[in-house]
């Protein structure tokens, strides 16, 4: 395995609150607003950090959210 490796995990294996919160608490570089939403969720780890992945509910543009110790 490489260092720069994507392993897709399923973001369907975490709890419905911890879903909720990381599709409705995010922020939208190209909308530059908060708690906009994200739909089509994928989850991987690459470098050891965990990625959420998707799309904002208002422009389409990627949203990605990096998973710390904090966020478990």
């Amino acid at each position: 395995m490489s260092d720069n490796e994507r392993i897709e995990r399923d973001f369907n294996l975490r709890d419905e609150d911890e879903k909720k919160a990381f599709l409705e608490e995010t922020w939208c570089d190209n909308c530059q607003e908060v708690n906009l939403g994200m739909k089509n969720p994928i989850e991987y780890e690459q470098n050891d950090i965990i990625f959420i992945e998707g799309k904002c509910r208002k422009c389409g543009n990627t949203i990605l959210t990096e998973i710390t110790e904090e966020e478990f």
